[in-house]
């Protein structure tokens, strides 16, 4: 190759001539990063010979998940883990990190640790200063970061990915309000505060009853955290007191402890109950119809459009919508389709 295409083609990619040298004869000792620069730029300027792969390593990904043992994330991690395998290691390696909700300063390390060794980060979080500032250190090092489930509303990140859960808090309280007969009480739980997936499903579903269902009196949001031992006492001392109580929506975790409070309370099966994602407990709850209906997020949708999204956007420098491209549309489960 000409000396004077060398030097062009180092002054775009940014790099030395005998990196490019390197990159172009395939003599290794360069990374996969600057092997991409150093082709696109070849590209770019319209170099007229055969180049080598582009991607003989694979994309290194690493992906942030709830520990908190619920039903949601268990299966959203082997989802993940599931579509790696089938994409093969020679295209991407797949890393799960299991990290605990109430320590979001030490998720924002992680991400900024790891930003220095992926590709790419896919994560659940919720909000806080140190998250938003470990995400704008990912932007800064050119590490694309995709949210899942739960937004971080402003922060630099490539996409969003999950369903609308406002969106979901109103078909929960338009179904509520068509089901329910009469008048009387409805009970809210809700998972983790912190969450916006949670306030906001609590939001739109308080919003509906308000609007369209006045004759139901909506109770207290009992804050139960996802916290089974809290859910129990909240629900104990709710319905101790209450006395008209004809519909309860559980935004989150611990259906088996709201069941055998509702159960204690002789309302199992005689309210109207709904709550989210379907797996064993929901779905024997519904066979025994005790509970009316849940709204699934379809956590395999999660996986496989984030790491679509990704991969695009690593190979192809496809810049997604904020919230169109990772729109996963949630499923309404009744006993008839369990």
């Amino acid at each position: 190759m000409k000396k004077h295409t060398l030097d062009m083609l180092a002054k775009k990619a940014g790099v030395g001539v005998a990196t490019v040298d390197r990159v172009l004869n395939e003599r290794g000792g360069v990374s996969p990063e600057t092997t991409r620069k150093v082709l696109l730029a070849a590209q770019e300027i319209g170099l007229n010979r055969i180049l080598p792969v582009a991607y003989q390593q694979p994309w290194q990904i690493e992906v942030f998940l709830s520990g908190n043992g619920s039903f949601f994330f268990k299966q959203l991690a082997r989802d993940f883990g599931e579509i790696a395998n089938h994409l093969g290691y020679q295209r991407m390696t797949l890393l799960r990190t299991f990290t605990v909700e109430t320590q979001p300063e030490k998720l924002a390390r992680l991400i900024i640790d790891s930003s220095t060794k992926r590709d790419g980060i896919i994560v659940v979080a919720h909000h806080s200063p140190a998250l938003y500032e470990a995400l704008e250190v990912c932007k800064a090092r050119g590490v694309p970061v995709i949210t899942i489930v739960t937004d971080l509303p402003d922060a630099e990140r490539l996409c969003h990915v999950g369903i609308n859960q406002m969106q979901a808090g109103r078909t929960a309280g338009l179904m509520m309000g068509r089901m329910v007969k009469g008048a009387g009480e409805v009970v809210m739980v809700s998972g983790r505060c912190d969450y916006s997936a949670h306030r906001q499903r609590i939001a739109g579903f308080r919003a509906v009853l308000e609007q369209k269902f006045p004759q139901l009196r909506l109770r207290e949001v009992l804050a139960g955290q996802d916290q089974r031992d809290v859910i129990s006492r909240l629900l104990e001392e709710c319905l101790s007191h209450a006395h008209d109580v004809i519909g309860l929506y559980n935004t989150g975790s611990g259906n088996t402890e709201v069941s055998a409070a509702l159960n204690r309370h002789q309302l199992l099966g005689r309210c109207v109950y709904i709550t989210h994602e379907l797996y064993s407990i929901t779905r024997g709850l519904m066979a025994d119809d005790l509970l009316a209906m849940t709204l699934d997020q379809n956590a395999r949708m999660h996986a496989q459009l984030a790491t679509d999204i990704l991969l695009r956007h690593l190979e192809e420098g496809y810049q997604p919508t904020l919230y169109e491209d990772g729109k996963v549309d949630f499923r309404l489960i009744t006993p008839e389709n369990a």
